[in-house]
């Protein structure tokens, strides 16, 4: 009796257990099945965190309406051992600390979900707001300097749409030539510039003649003017900074030289000038010559050029001239256009007295003899100055000629929000009169791949030239891995791209046989500055503080290139801050690519062919955390054969 009683009891439990079983298995299939369910009605104006792939749930009672915007942490990092390595060891520019287990967006600034920006901010630039620039004095134009949002409550929380009726940008070379007019829906300048052919609309279509206000005929004809004066084709004129560029057709015409010109003007009554220019594939940003600095290092530009651009060279002790001179290589050209050039012919069309022009252009020379340049010609409407290759002669007669004397103490090529000074940036010392200071360049294309002068004479600390070396044969590896991840770069879809941790330039130099060029940004407070060394392969870029938005217009790239950018910004600025503004400047299916090793998001394995490096598109995590609603997986790993999702179209 009492075996039989313990048999019942243990059949008992059996089945109590397998009805328990049963329970649960059936309680977790409604429970997923409704989680399935409630996920796929999003509706496109939510922006509500989910789980996805690459963020693990940690909280098993969380439920899957969290609003919570915290950041997946980061995979284990990397095997390491800590060694001592001598002061000549390379150096690399990635972070070798992780990110925290959360990276969670400042509680009292950051929303839980993200929505459109209204309609009327679909061309919106946060540091060149026109209604911020109200706050500002006119005073040399200092309310179109940059002008950022300083405190969270300022900064827009939102996700910049396109204008109505956006389409994929034409691929280059057609971009040069024609834009979509619903991509850059501006027709004053097809009004106000019409005798001189900067832009005309032709149906859907905007169509850039190539004319300018020195050059209604043409940029072509105007360009080779210059080129009986200045070795365009030599391979000497590389980089070239163009100041007022308009739409930049001067920029354009050089490009038959395979010369790279870094265009700038202000968002002004000209409305969308710069965007125009980056919509027609052609590098361009938002500046002004005004109290700062412009954000390039010393030495940067083999030719610097202004047609007609109506800045007082002479005003305020010569500064605007001055800083030119600091961005000038040595033995560097500078090419004028339009007042006071050419006033015995032209004074009557520009509505001047001929007395008022002359006296102007009197000044101007004074002013260029005092910066020791000399005066290469004046034919037609052009003319030309060139920067002396060292200052042996110059240091010698600046006591007779009053000039201004040599900066003492101070960064020739600190760029970023630092005032101009009316001072002359020195060059350095030379061994002959016939040296030029600082070591000269190789000629175009070799320079690209030559070691640069600035790591030649040990300027940059920690930079050799073995360094250099491997660091181009590291990227030209990593570039043909990208291949397989995104795709062609000669098929059009890629034309504007974006670097925002460039280094020593190696991504982009890899990417120089590709009709593609980049914008080579370096993080302004970093120890070894290196955009200098850029510019001397013949490369351009510029200054940058990603805690605040770049000088451009929304939907200006292709391709935006961030190793390594989430960790070394983790201590400066909230990490969506930086997402929102990567989305406001790239172009719908642009992609973003290359997260180092312990970066947030994150998607390639440890041991991908990519080394420490990815590539991605708007990854998932980055969907699920802030662009839920566009229901795609946009995240790609650095898997041979695996797809790409860019970002979507509108």
């Amino acid at each position: 009796m009492a075996v039989q009683t313990r048999t019942t009891t243990t059949s008992l439990l059996v089945l109590k257990t397998l009805l328990l079983a049963v329970f649960c298995l059936f309680s977790f299939l409604i429970g997923s099945s409704s989680f399935t369910s409630s996920s796929s009605s999003i509706p496109t104006s939510t922006f509500t965190h989910f789980s996805s792939p690459c963020e693990p749930n940690s909280n098993s009672n969380s439920t899957s309406t969290s609003t919570s915007t915290s950041f997946p942490p980061p995979p284990p990092p990397p095997t390491t051992t800590t060694t001592t390595t001598p002061a000549s060891a390379d150096l690399d520019f990635y972070p070798h600390h992780q990110l925290p287990s959360t990276l969670s967006p400042s509680s009292n600034s950051s929303p839980s979900s993200f929505p459109f920006c209204p309609r009327n901010f679909t061309n919106y630039s946060p540091c060149h707001d026109p209604s911020r620039e109200l706050l500002f004095p006119t005073r040399r134009f200092f309310h179109r300097e940059r002008h950022c949002p300083l405190t969270p409550d300022d900064k827009l929380r939102c996700l910049v749409r396109p204008s109505p009726g956006y389409r994929k940008t034409l691929p280059w070379p057609k971009s040069r030539d024609h834009a979509w007019f619903r991509n850059v829906p501006f027709t004053r300048l097809s009004v106000l510039k019409q005798s001189q052919n900067w832009v005309r609309v032709e149906g859907d279509r905007i169509f850039f003649p190539g004319g300018g206000t020195s050059f209604p005929t043409g940029a072509k004809s105007y360009v080779e003017m210059i080129k009986r004066v200045v070795p365009l084709r030599s391979g000497t004129v590389r980089t070239v900074l163009d100041i007022g560029c308009g739409v930049a057709s001067f920029g354009a015409a050089l490009m038959d030289y395979k010369i790279l010109t870094m265009s700038v003007a202000p968002r002004d009554i000209h409305e969308a000038q710069v965007q125009f220019a980056l919509e027609r594939g052609l590098p361009a940003m938002l500046g002004i010559l005004s109290t700062n600095r412009l954000p390039f290092p010393s030495r940067s530009f083999d030719m610097a050029h202004c047609s007609r651009c109506l800045v007082k060279w002479a005003d305020s002790d010569g500064l605007y001239l001055i800083e030119i001179d600091r961005v000038l290589r040595p033995g560097g050209y500078w090419v004028l256009s339009g007042p006071p050039i050419s006033w015995k012919n032209s004074y009557k069309g520009w509505q001047r007295s001929a007395e008022d022009l002359e006296n102007e252009q009197n000044q101007l020379e004074d002013l260029a003899r005092r910066l020791c340049w000399k005066k290469v010609a004046e034919r037609g409407p052009i003319a030309v100055w060139r920067k002396p290759t060292n200052h042996v002669n110059c240091a010698k007669m600046m006591r007779a000629w009053k000039a201004p004397g040599f900066c003492v103490g101070s960064d020739p090529d600190a760029g970023w929000y630092k005032r101009m000074d009316a001072c002359l940036t020195p060059l350095s010392e030379v061994k002959d009169i016939h040296d030029t200071s600082g070591g000269a360049v190789e000629k175009w294309p070799k320079r690209l791949n030559a070691i640069p002068p600035r790591i030649r004479s040990g300027l940059v600390q920690g930079i050799m030239a073995q360094t250099f070396s491997d660091d181009t044969q590291l990227w030209k590896k990593r570039v043909s891995q990208y291949r397989v991840i995104v795709g062609s770069f000669t098929d059009g879809r890629f034309r504007n791209v974006m670097d925002m941790n460039a280094g020593l330039g190696g991504f982009a130099a890899a990417l120089g046989n590709y009709p593609v060029w980049v914008m080579n940004a370096i993080p302004h407070d970093l120890k070894s500055d290196t955009l200098g060394i850029i510019y001397e392969r013949g490369l351009i870029g510029t200054y940058m503080n990603w805690c605040e938005a770049f000088s451009t217009y929304p939907r200006t790239y292709d391709m935006i290139h961030a190793d390594g950018i989430f960790t070394m910004y983790q201590d400066k600025c909230d990490a969506v801050d930086i997402l929102i503004e990567i989305y406001r400047i790239l172009r719908p299916e642009g992609v973003l690519i290359g997260l180092s090793w312990g970066e947030w998001p994150l998607s390639s394995r440890k041991d991908t062919p990519c080394g420490q490096l990815s590539a991605v598109n708007i990854g998932s995590c980055f969907r699920s955390r802030i662009f839920q609603s566009f229901r795609q997986t946009f995240f790609t790993t650095s898997e041979p054969g695996r797809k790409w999702n860019p970002k979507p179209k509108y």
